[in-house]
């Protein structure tokens, strides 16, 4: 039996492209920390998954969870980066993509992905997506929770921290879903705040684009690096311990399921208000 799921996993391909390769002002090691390290293995539920869409490019190259406008200089953490989540610079002096070579990648990379989502979409059974991330554990000098520690496990559905639609929005699944799930990671990881909903993410471009371009319901998943990592805070000392990635994804399998056998059969109908 596979579960109507679709995974994605847009941050966690480490590839630098031999169109950029040498522009980077950021040694290897740093621009594989800037990433999603081990993603691409922790959510491999291919086998079990209705469908699974991840990518081998670097998100420092080209960033699949964000939307294909502005381009640089004016977003810096946008499509194209140019400055880090700690404010360092991305490219050397002189060596920012022009918009030539921007088009070159959104047409190689970024488009394709997205249409891939529409398709599998299409063509599985698909009720529920989750957009597969991680999180270092406190937040860097340039994002919105600069310094504070993150929960464990952060669920989003671009609502507010009880999964209600803000004033004006719409949230990409059910709020009793959102709930649901995370009642079902908290009997795995218990401690107090370490489950938390839309803190400090909320969802990203795909959850949001996806969720109004096809009606199904998305949520948008982050798990806390030092589940997996060794000084995860540390860019050189950082070190991903492979022997917990095997445990670690059994248990988020077995959360998701158990969550969608707990929902009720007629809440598991396509969602779209």
């Amino acid at each position: 039996m596979k579960y109507p799921f679709l995974i994605s996993i847009p941050h966690g391909g480490i590839r630098i492209p031999s169109e950029v390769a040498g522009r980077f002002v950021l040694p290897n090691q740093d621009l594989l920390w800037y990433c999603d390290p081990a993603t691409r293995h922790l959510f491999a539920f291919g086998q079990s998954a209705s469908a699974v869409i991840d990518t081998e490019i670097s998100r420092m190259v080209i960033d699949l969870n964000r939307p294909p406008l502005p381009l640089p200089p004016k977003d810096p953490d946008g499509i194209i980066k140019t400055r880090t989540i700690d404010g360092r610079p991305v490219y050397r002096n002189g060596q920012l993509p022009d918009l030539k070579l921007i088009h070159q990648l959104m047409m190689k990379w970024y488009f394709p992905y997205h249409q891939r989502i529409d398709e599998l979409i299409d063509s599985h059974d698909i009720s529920l997506a989750f957009d597969c991330h991680s999180m270092l554990p406190y937040g860097s000098p340039e994002q919105n929770d600069a310094g504070k520690k993150r929960p464990l496990i952060c669920l989003g559905n671009y609502g507010d921290e009880t999964g209600q639609a803000k004033p004006g929005s719409l949230t990409t699944c059910p709020p009793e879903w959102i709930l649901g799930l995370a009642d079902a990671f908290r009997k795995e990881f218990s401690g107090a705040g370490d489950v938390a909903i839309n803190v400090p993410f909320s969802g990203g471009f795909i959850s949001n684009a996806h969720y109004w371009r096809k009606g199904i319901p998305w949520i948008q998943i982050e798990i806390n690096r030092i589940l997996y990592e060794d000084n995860s805070c540390h860019i050189q000392r950082s070190v991903v311990r492979e022997e917990r990635i095997p445990g670690l994804r059994t248990k988020i399998w077995q959360i998701l399921t158990r969550f969608w056998d707990d929902l009720p059969k007629e809440g598991q109908e396509v969602y779209f208000s």
